[in-house]
């Protein structure tokens, strides 16, 4: 079946360095013709996005889709708010989980699953200082691991 094969546009490698990601959600995304175009040729991008949820709706706000050469009148504003559509059982738990201290959502990745162009959210811890700490010195103990291994097997 085409419709599971994944092509990625935009992730958002900020995210896995700024908060502990808890559960996963897909959401499609309400776009223009001329943005959907514009993300097609992956000129996109969500480092600076985040999402709130507003009146029972889930709505992602910076993420900036450029402009499509050929739109001319047609082109949106690029960094317009866009709604995100998910179930509603979906929204309330997600809603009911921001009401917690410390949880926000977060966009990971914008990819299109067969023609239709998707977003994974995640609902998100922030980190701590000391966390992002952590998370650096166990990158580099990897990859220092993985140098000595490399220079050992030549």
């Amino acid at each position: 079946m085409a419709k599971t094969e994944k092509k990625l546009v935009a992730n958002n490698k900020k995210a896995y360095h700024d908060y502990f990601l808890e559960e996963r959600y897909e959401a499609g995304i309400a776009l223009h013709g001329t943005e959907v175009k514009s993300l097609r040729m992956g000129k996109c991008s969500i480092k600076e996005s985040f999402i709130r949820i507003e009146n029972g709706e889930v709505i992602l706000y910076g993420m900036h889709i450029s402009p499509y050469e050929k739109g001319n009148i047609f082109n949106k504003d690029p960094l317009r708010p866009k709604k995100l559509l998910m179930h509603k059982a979906e929204i309330r738990k997600l809603t009911g989980k921001i009401a917690e201290k410390g949880y926000t959502l977060v966009p990971i990745e914008v990819y299109f699953k067969g023609s239709l162009v998707k977003v994974e959210i995640a609902l998100a811890r922030g980190k701590k200082n000391y966390d992002k700490r952590q998370d650096i010195a166990k990158k580099d103990m990897r990859r220092e691991a993985e140098r000595d291994f490399k220079v050992r097997n030549l």
